[in-house]
C-alpha cells in the first residue's frame, strides 16, 4: 500500500502557505493501489483542510491512479505520492468496511410478492367472490415467503396480515383473529415447558434413563419414543399437548445430551433425524384412536350427520391398528435410510449415561417440582373432557406453578424467541386459511372437484382415489386439521357414496387420512410447529420429506389397510 503526504507547489495562491503551516502534524491521505487502480481516504480524515476554509473538499483520482487533486471553491490543490510518508513511519488507514445488508432477502422477496400480483390480477373464476379470490392471493403469496423465506417465518406472516388489511380483504380484527385460537397459544406455552424441563435438568435425567435402556443404538432410541407416544396418544387428545408438553422437551434433551445441538453444525448427528421422526410418527398415532387427535370426534360426528352411521372408539381403532403398526414400524426406518443420523451406534452409551445419572444424584426441588407439574398438567390433559378443562387451560395452569415457584422466569419466558415467533406466524395462518372457508372459497373448490370427478365416469374404486387423493393434498391450503374437515369432509363423502364407493369404508378412510395429511408441511397440524421449530430441520427438506413421507403412508393404509379392511368387512 503506498501512502500519500500532501505537498503544495510554489505555483499555488500565496493562502495555501497559510494552509500549510496549520497542518500540524502534517494530515496524510491514503491512497490503496492495485493494478493501476486507486481509492483515495475519505476527505473526512483532513480535517485541517477543512478548518482552513477551503469548504467542502471534492476528490478527483488520475487515471494512471498515482496521483489526485482536490477541488475546492474552484481551485485545485495537487496531491501526489511521496515516498517520504512511508519513510516517516505514516500508518495507513483502511476505509471502513460497509456493513452487510440486514433487510429481506431480495430474490425470494420479489417470487413471494410476484406470486401474489399474478394471482391477483388473474380474473376471478365464477362462482368465487372477490374478496376469497384477493385473500388466496395473499394466502398463496406467503406460503411462497415462509418457504423462501426472504424474512423471519413470524416477519412473513405478519407482512401477509399486513398485506390483507391494507387491501381491505381482511378487517383487522380478522387478520388477527387467529391470535385468539387456542392451538398457537398451546403451542407457545410448550416451549416454555421445555425450558422447564431442560433447565432444571430433569429432561436431561430422563433423557439419560432412555439412553441407558435403548441408547446403544440410534434407531433403538428413535423406536422407545415413537412407540412411548403411541402408547399415550388414546389418553392425551391434544396431539400438540403430546408433541409440545411430553415429547419436545424430552427429544431436545436427547439431542443435547448425544452431542447434537442447533447452529454449531451436529444437527444431523442424531437430532435432524430424531425430530422428523418424532413428528411424522406423530400424525400417524394420532390417526390410530379416536380420541388421540382433537378434530378426530369432528369426523365421526359429520359421519353420523351425513350417512346415518356412527363411528365408534372400538370401530375406529380396530379398521386403523394393522396399517397404523405397519405405518409406525416402516416410517422410522425409512428416514433412517434416507436422511440418516451421522452417528448409528454407540455401544458405550448406556454405560456412560449410567454414569451421567450417578453423576446427578437424587433429583432437586425445582426437578420436584417440575416433574410434578407436568403429572399435573397431563393429567388434566387425559382428564379434562371429566373435569370441563380444555388442552390450553391445563397448560396455562401448569405454567402458573412453575412462574410462581421460579423453576421458570418470565424473562426466560419473553427470550423464548421461537416460541413467540411461531405463535405469530401460525396464528396468522389460521386466520388466512379460516377466512378462506369462510369466504366460501373451499366450498366452490369441493363442489368443483365433485362435478369434476363425477363426471369421469370412473369405477367408483378409481373415483375414490381421485378424491382421496385431491382431499389430502388440498391441505397445503390448511393450517388446521379441523378446519379441513369441517370445510370438506361432508361433501367429499357424499359425492363418494353417490359415486359408489360403500359410505362407511369412505368415512374411515377420510377419517384416517385426515391426520396422515398433517404430516405434509410445518404448519398443517398442531406437532408440526413444535417439532419444526426446535430448528433442526431446514425447511426444504422438512417439506420434502413431508411430501416423501405422505405417498409412503398412503400406500400403505390403502394398501395394507385396504386389505385388513376387507377382511374385517369394512367393504
Amino acid at each position: 500500500m503506498a501512502s500519500l503526504a500532501l505537498n503544495t507547489t510554489t505555483s499555488l495562491s500565496p493562502s495555501l502557505t497559510t494552509i500549510r503551516s496549520r497542518l500540524s502534524p502534517p494530515k496524510s491521505a491514503i491512497l490503496r493501489h492495485n493494478n493501476n487502480r486507486c481509492a483515495s481516504r475519505p476527505i473526512s480524515t483532513l480535517p485541517a483542510l477543512r478548518t482552513a476554509g477551503l469548504g467542502t473538499l471534492r476528490p478527483l483520482v488520475s487515471s494512471n491512479g498515482f496521483s489526485r487533486a482536490v477541488k475546492s471553491r474552484g481551485r485545485v490543490i495537487a496531491v501526489k505520492a511521496s515516498a517520504s510518508a512511508a519513510a516517516a513511519g505514516a500508518a495507513p488507514v483502511v476505509p471502513a468496511e460497509k456493513k452487510p445488508w440486514q433487510g429481506a432477502a431480495i430474490q425470494p422477496l420479489i417470487a413471494s410478492i410476484a406470486t401474489g400480483i399474478v394471482l391477483w390480477f388473474v380474473p376471478v373464476p365464477s362462482g368465487v367472490s372477490r374478496n376469497a379470490w384477493q385473500l388466496l392471493a395473499i394466502f398463496l403469496a406467503t406460503i411462497v415467503g415462509i418457504i423462501t423465506q426472504p424474512l423471519p417465518l413470524g416477519a412473513v406472516a405478519l407482512l401477509g396480515l399486513g398485506a390483507s388489511v391494507l387491501t381491505k380483504t381482511l378487517t383487522f380484527a380478522a387478520a388477527f383473529s387467529g391470535f385468539g385460537d387456542p392451538i398457537p397459544w398451546l403451542i407457545a406455552l410448550a416451549f416454555f415447558f421445555a425450558r422447564g424441563f431442560i433447565k432444571t435438568g430433569l429432561g436431561n435425567r430422563i433423557a439419560y434413563q432412555f439412553v441407558s435402556l435403548f441408547g446403544s443404538s440410534s434407531l433403538g432410541l428413535g423406536y422407545s419414543l415413537v412407540f412411548s407416544e403411541a402408547l399415550l396418544a388414546p389418553a392425551i387428545p391434544s396431539v400438540s399437548a403430546r408433541a409440545g408438553g411430553i415429547f419436545l422437551p424430552l427429544v431436545k434433551s436427547l439431542c443435547v445430551a448425544c452431542g447434537s445441538n442447533v447452529g454449531d453444525g451436529t444437527e444431523n448427528k442424531l437430532g435432524s433425524w430424531l425430530m422428523l421422526t418424532c413428528f411424522q410418527t406423530s400424525v400417524i398415532s394420532s390417526s390410530m384412536f379416536l380420541t388421540a387427535m382433537a378434530a378426530n370426534p369432528l369426523s365421526a360426528t359429520l359421519t353420523l350427520n351425513t350417512i346415518k352411521q356412527t363411528i365408534g372408539w372400538t370401530d375406529w381403532a380396530k379398521a386403523a391398528i394393522v396399517p397404523g403398526l405397519v405405518s409406525l414400524i416402516v416410517v422410522p426406518v425409512l428416514l433412517y435410510v434416507i436422511y440418516p443420523p451421522t452417528v448409528k451406534t454407540s455401544p458405550d452409551a448406556p454405560k456412560l449415561a449410567r454414569e451421567k445419572l450417578e453423576k446427578m444424584g437424587p433429583m432437586s426441588t425445582n426437578e420436584i417440582v417440575m416433574a410434578g407439574t407436568l403429572l399435573l398438567t397431563v393429567g388434566l390433559w387425559i382428564f379434562g373432557g371429566i373435569l370441563n378443562v380444555d388442552a390450553v387451560t391445563a397448560a396455562i395452569v401448569g405454567l402458573s406453578i412453575l412462574l410462581v415457584s421460579g423453576v421458570v422466569t418470565w424473562k426466560e419466558c419473553l427470550g423464548e424467541a421461537v416460541a413467540w415467533d411461531t405463535l405469530t406466524w401460525f396464528a396468522a395462518l389460521i386466520a388466512m386459511a379460516g377466512y378462506l372457508n369462510k369466504y366460501g372459497l373451499i366450498s366452490w373448490f369441493s363442489q368443483t372437484v365433485v362435478k369434476f370427478v363425477g363426471g369421469l365416469g370412473l369405477s367408483w374404486q378409481y373415483s375414490f382415489g381421485i378424491l382421496v387423493l385431491l382431499y389430502f393434498y388440498s391441505h397445503y391450503f390448511f393450517a388446521s386439521g379441523a378446519a379441513h374437515i369441517g370445510a370438506m369432509f361432508t361433501a367429499f363423502l357424499s359425492v363418494a357414496s353417490a359415486l359408489g364407493t360403500p359410505p362407511y369404508f369412505g368415512a374411515m378412510v377420510l377419517a384416517f387420512l385426515s391426520n396422515l395429511m398433517g404430516g405434509l408441511t410445518h404448519y398443517g397440524i398442531g406437532s408440526a410447529p413444535v417439532f419444526y421449530g426446535a430448528n433442526y430441520v431446514p425447511l426444504a427438506k422438512w417439506w420434502g420429506y413431508g411430501f416423501l413421507i405422505s405417498v409412503v403412508n398412503i400406500i400403505i393404509w390403502l394398501g395394507v389397510g385396504g386389505a385388513w379392511w376387507k377382511f374385517i368387512g369394512l367393504w
